[in-house]
């Protein structure tokens, strides 16, 4: 178990009594703050031939053993058809006024009937009916929490949304079903109920090894699943796991309204200097010595040596959440680097991939 204490207010040295009374419709930066810390062959007929001659045994498939944290793990618990009902707890905005779009951080409860681990996700599903008259279809989204939620209590689980808008090829404003629902107009008032499905998901879980080097590259609300693990390593005590290797997040924004999580993520780095580095790429805001415009993997290009060395080493996991286009640029900066030590990029990608030391969830 996790000792853990918790306040919520807009500010580190704030009171704790705030922790649930904000306004569900409040506009503000907030601080989430914690205390430093069967075999197969069962059951078949077998046919027995009596041989003066004895036969070598086949030797059994060796199982692959996944280097995740996967033991226990729950998955698809509640459906569509029988969802979890949770209630909304505490909902709010967490860009600025110049941010372009909204993105708001939003706690329900579980009651401890969704066990989910850092890295899964959960399904949601919009009140009302589609233009059909059938229920909206669920929408996945990555958890923002550790495995003990916000509060600690194992009792709630986190999202980090995106309220989609958008005008589509006729003019017309679409509006995203779900991100809607969840962050539109402050609909979603705590009390509101919530269902959910899932969880489900084992590409981002957290690597068991505590001495790993895990590097996150995130892009605007795929910053979710990384916030689950750095609150884990950096904000909760636990007795079965202690973090004592390097967490690299590389961060990537529009604008500085735009850092989602900002003042959580520079706190963890005063807490442990020598585990987390923090590199926030602002692409409307910053450029690189080259003039160019500061994507997440132009930031990444800063350091691609050092990169590429890390990526050598067995204990080295990397994991990409968010727009898909990152990727191929990340490609392109390790092409060339891998080259230099006769190795194909894309051939050692896919190793990685297959040690579980790649691992990917874009959209």
């Amino acid at each position: 178990m996790a000792a853990v204490t918790v306040s919520l207010s807009s500010s580190p040295g704030s009171k704790a009594a705030a922790a649930l009374s904000p306004s569900p419709c409040s506009h503000h930066q907030y601080f989430l703050s914690y205390p430093r810390r069967s075999s197969k062959a069962a059951g078949r007929a077998v046919r027995v031939q009596v041989s003066t001659t004895e036969t070598a045994a086949a030797p059994a498939k060796k199982e692959k053993v996944s280097k995740k944290q996967e033991e226990g793990i729950v998955t698809n618990k509640y459906k569509p058809k029988e969802p979890y009902v949770g209630r909304c707890l505490f909902n709010t905005r967490i860009t600025g006024d110049n941010a372009p779009g909204e993105t708001w951080h939003m706690v329900f409860s579980t009651e401890g009937e969704v066990p989910y681990r850092e890295g899964q996700s959960i399904g949601v599903i919009a009140d009302g009916v589609d233009k059909d008259g059938k229920p909206h279809k669920l929408r996945l989204y990555s958890i923002a929490s550790s495995a003990i939620g916000d509060f600690g209590d194992s009792k709630t689980v986190s999202l980090c949304v995106k309220r989609l808008v958008y005008t589509n090829d006729q003019g017309e404003i679409v509006k995203g079903v779900c991100s809607n629902f969840l962050c539109q107009s402050c609909d979603l008032k705590p009390g509101s109920e919530v269902k959910m499905t899932g969880p489900v998901g084992k590409e981002m879980l957290m690597p068991k090894d505590p001495n790993a080097t895990i590097i996150m590259l995130a892009t605007g609300t795929g910053i979710a699943p990384f916030r689950s693990f750095l609150w884990k390593m950096f904000f909760e005590e636990h007795q079965d796991y202690k973090y004592t290797g390097l967490a690299w997040l590389f961060l990537g924004v529009p604008t500085s309204d735009t850092l989602l999580y900002k003042e959580e993520l520079e706190r963890m780095k005063e807490i442990s200097p020598d585990n987390f580095r923090l590199d926030f790429a602002v692409s409307r805001e910053q450029t690189n010595a080259a003039g160019e415009k500061m994507y997440i993997q132009t930031r990444m290009a800063e350091y691609k040596e050092e990169l590429w060395e890390l990526l050598k080493k067995d204990n080295t996991y990397v994991y990409m959440c968010g727009l898909k286009g990152m990727e191929k640029g990340i490609d392109e900066i390790m092409v060339d680097l891998a080259a230099k030590d006769g190795i194909d990029w894309f051939d050692y990608k896919k190793q990685l991939k297959k040690a579980e030391q790649w691992n990917v969830e874009v959209y």
